[in-house]
């Protein structure tokens, strides 16, 4: 497999930096988990509750949960981002094991926690239906029964029309410190439904800059077709939240586990 083919290798060059892809990355933390939460509240009740953070980065999400009360696990492809996460929580007093494992192979007994988030788009890194199909069957076992999973993803309905070279540059500045600017060049394939991804990450002040690039690739899998995977997965009462319903900033699938 080459390393443009392996998420894992891509995110552990990325985790260090990861928090400079946002203006404020504590804020994000915080946004997030509330949107979650909100959601997950309407869906199971109060809580707290056990929840699986199946694609963990660095923390964002399982950072923003835990500060409403609910006891998190976190898992994560990228060993590089689970020891970020690790250190992260620490750094918060945050109390949640945090493990590599594959989304499709989760170290979990059956009916384990009430829910299971996957965010950040991660499912676009399995390239295919039997892939995100299996890792979302994989998510349902160890979710127990009347218990629901939240998948975000980006909006690909729309780039799979209009086929976007890349995305806009996010700007960091640390205080007294360099400034950070990272975009992604998208070079679409052939099929028009999947994409080599070249992220740069630029950081530097004056004449004195250095310039990191790291690949991977994605499957702009659109809402219809992640749905399938899900009803192929054995998911039930399968909904869709946008960002101005959700207060999260990915479309967000919510599919429910049948009692």
């Amino acid at each position: 497999m080459a390393a443009g083919d392996n998420p894992a290798h891509f995110y552990d060059e990325l985790a260090p930096v990861y928090h400079q892809l946002y203006p404020d990355w504590a804020a994000a933390c915080a946004v997030q988990g509330d949107a979650l939460h909100g959601l997950l509240c309407r869906s199971q009740g109060p809580g707290p509750h056990r929840i699986l953070d199946a694609a963990v980065g660095i923390g964002t999400q399982l950072i923003g949960l835990a500060a409403h009360g609910h006891e998190i696990c976190g898992t994560d492809i990228s060993r590089g981002a689970v020891r970020r996460a690790r250190a992260e929580c620490a750094q918060r007093h945050r109390v949640g094991a945090v493990g590599v494992a594959d989304l499709r192979s989760l170290p979990f007994a059956d009916a384990s926690f009430d829910a299971v988030v996957c965010a950040d788009n991660a499912v676009a890194h399995l390239m295919s239906g039997d892939g995100v199909t299996g890792a979302l069957r994989e998510m349902r076992r160890v979710t127990r029964p009347g218990g629901v999973l939240l998948v975000s993803t980006r909006d690909y309905d729309q780039a799979r029309q209009l086929h976007p070279t890349g995305t806009p540059p996010q700007v960091w500045v640390a205080p007294g410190g360099p400034v950070s600017v990272a975009f992604q060049v998208w070079d679409w394939r052939g099929d028009g439904k999947s994409y080599d991804l070249q992220h740069f990450h630029l950081v530097g002040s004056g004449d004195d800059w250095r310039v990191a690039r790291r690949t991977t690739c994605c499957w702009a899998i659109t809402r219809d077709e992640l749905t399938d995977c899900a009803r192929q997965a054995g998911l039930a009462s399968l909904t869709w939240l946008l960002p101005a319903e959700s207060g999260f900033f990915q479309p967000l699938l919510m599919a429910r586990v049948a009692d």
